[in-house]
């Protein structure tokens, strides 16, 4: 099969507006986690989130547009004209061979919300024409084909918080098959609404520490309480290996492996000691056909069962604790941005690999037992990082995980 490399790099979340200020606060430790402003949260049990701030729309789209996008389309398109732009992709590029592969686990659910309430106190007639096509989680690939003239595969995954990872595994098979010479992937995600935010809350998935925002999610630590919401989207440019080093483009790294497996547990718990997740990871490896990993970002949602058994099944992976390399989440500083965290994430490890830098766990205060890894915990770390691997795990029990290397 054809190799894949990854030549561009797009990031938007609560921490910055683009990659590079987004990594160097994640790097520094600082979180986006604060009290919601995009709706008076007075009403809820949880209050806090980490919200991209003072983006305006119009930035990437023409006014009269904006309405017929959801704020999560807005913010995936931020993001993938800036893995174009990093890829250096000009007009010479062939377009019939460059497809789409997005990803969001919810999709538009603001607008769903706010067309439901249209609906129910001012009748069906009153609904925006806009409303379907600006919250179909695929609009997301369209409205970013449409603006690129992208003509290759338009493809979309909805798999929960997995959906970013599986969009690039999707989009690695497409280009290693012949289906593509190159994707953009992109993963968005904005479900900061009250609906969205009543209902995770309602699962008592949420951490509800509302007077203390900063120190609300604490991956692997003993005191965490919840995940905390975010939104934001993460956008890589993936090309065939010899046509990337046909145009001299800039290569971060090689696609090397991915794994993916379903727990077939419960539709919110993973499987017992990670096992669904240890599979994936283990076809990942095996795909990837690489004897140790430097670094690991971790799925790390500041859940009690999550940290606990992706910790478990990262130690069977490598044959106990004393075998395994340096994990970090890094949903202590964006959160949980749902369906875009794995190709925030991606676009994080790959930086962290350039870079020579591994992005701390904050908020790491209480070792936990059940949890003993090393967390890097609360400061980056310095280190070579020739192969890393990054994990999403999703509700449904679906799994996913992608293996990078340095060419």
């Amino acid at each position: 099969m054809r190799r894949v490399v990854v030549t561009g790099l797009g990031m938007i979340n609560a921490l910055g507006h683009e990659r590079e200020s987004s990594f160097q606060r994640i790097v520094a430790g600082e979180t986006g986690v604060d009290r919601i402003t995009l709706f008076d949260p007075s009403n809820q049990s949880v209050q806090i989130a980490a919200e991209v701030k003072d983006f305006d729309p119009r930035e990437v789209m023409d006014p009269k547009e904006v309405k017929k996008a959801d704020r999560f389309i807005q913010l995936g398109i931020k993001a993938a004209r800036e893995a174009m732009e990093d890829a250096g992709i000009d007009g010479s590029v062939e377009r019939e061979l460059f497809g789409v592969s997005c990803a969001s686990g919810i999709g538009g659910l603001p607008t769903i919300e706010k067309n439901s309430i249209i609906c129910s106190t001012r009748g069906p007639r009153r609904i925006s024409p806009f409303f379907i096509p600006s919250a179909l989680a695929n609009m997301l690939g369209g409205f970013v084909s449409i603006e690129h003239s992208l003509k290759g595969p338009n493809l979309a995954s909805v798999t929960a918080c997995a959906a970013g990872t599986h969009a690039i595994s999707e989009a690695a098979k497409t280009i290693m098959l012949g289906g593509a010479e190159r994707m953009v992937v992109v993963g968005a995600e904005a479900a900061i609404c009250p609906i969205g935010i009543g209902g995770f809350a309602a699962m008592k998935a949420l951490s509800t520490s509302n007077d203390d925002p900063k120190h609300a999610s604490r991956p692997f630590d003993a005191k965490r309480n919840g995940f905390v919401m975010g939104e934001g989207s993460g956008a890589l440019i993936l090309e065939e290996y010899e046509a990337a080093k046909k145009r001299g483009a800039k290569i971060y790294a090689e696609v090397v492996g991915f794994g993916e497996s379903g727990d077939a547990n419960h539709i919110t718990t993973p499987a017992p000691e990670g096992e669904g997740a240890y599979r994936a990871m283990r076809a990942a490896l095996k795909m990837a056909g690489v004897e140790r990993v430097d670094y690991i970002n971790a799925h790390g949602t500041s859940t009690k069962y999550n940290d606990w058994y992706e910790t478990m099944a990262i130690k069977r992976l490598f044959g106990g604790r004393e075998n395994c390399p340096p994990v970090s989440s890094t949903k202590g500083q964006t959160a949980h941005c749902l369906g875009a965290a794995g190709a925030i994430e991606a676009v994080i490890t790959l930086m962290a690999m350039e870079r020579g830098v591994i992005p701390p766990t904050i908020n790491y205060e209480e070792p936990d037992p059940d949890c003993d890894l090393d967390y890097v915990p609360n400061e980056a770390r310095e280190a070579r990082i020739d192969v890393a691997m990054s994990n999403s795990f999703g509700f449904g029990g679906t799994n996913g995980v992608v293996v990078f290397k340095k060419v």
